[in-house]
């Protein structure tokens, strides 16, 4: 059998190579970077994982955060508690519960061939939904169910686009002489 072709190749040191360099790129790019500002600004590199994140009030591993309910054998059950870490950063902690709580942005919308869709049924059947299931331009054979489903999803989507093409209805189109 023959042999692999570069094995029997004498190794020779690159001395065009920083070596220093060489492992500091490569210290950065095994470290993972971390995504929340709060954290990495706390984050201790001459630290373990576990260390950190018990420091700032996190848990590492949430089998050992949580009390662990057990049965003896009379049937009675024991709560063993976990063990109480001091948490010396605790603005981390806040920090994320603050940001936690603030609301979200509801960014869902509706696809304008749908907007329109829903726009023809409510200016030509109200809120006639049998009417709205037999248009001509239900082409997907919505049933009435369906139907108000979407313009459910309409007003809630795009209220102030609702409340502005319903008031374009409701107000009286005028003629010119």
């Amino acid at each position: 059998m023959p042999k692999a072709k570069k094995s029997s190749k004498r190794k020779k040191f690159d001395y065009s190579k920083n070596r220093k360099n060489l492992k500091r790129k490569f210290i950065k790019k095994a470290n993972p970077r971390i995504e929340n500002k709060e954290i990495r600004e706390a984050w201790d590199q001459r630290k373990s994982t576990a260390r950190n994140l018990m420091e700032m009030g996190l848990a590492f591993d949430p089998n050992r955060s949580l009390p662990i309910k057990k049965e003896s054998v009379l049937g009675l059950r024991k709560e063993t508690k976990a063990p109480v870490k001091i948490v010396t950063k605790p603005y981390v902690l806040n920090r994320l519960e603050e940001e936690a709580s603030l609301r979200g942005k509801d960014t869902k919308t509706l696809s304008s061939d749908l907007i329109e869709y829903v726009q023809h049924m409510i200016r030509e059947h109200k809120d006639n939904y049998k009417a709205m299931a037999r248009d001509e331009k239900n082409y997907y054979q919505d049933t009435p169910k369906q139907i108000k489903r979407k313009i459910n999803e309409y007003k809630r989507c795009h209220p102030e686009h609702y409340d502005s093409f319903i008031s374009s209805l409701a107000s009286p189109k005028l003629t010119i002489q």
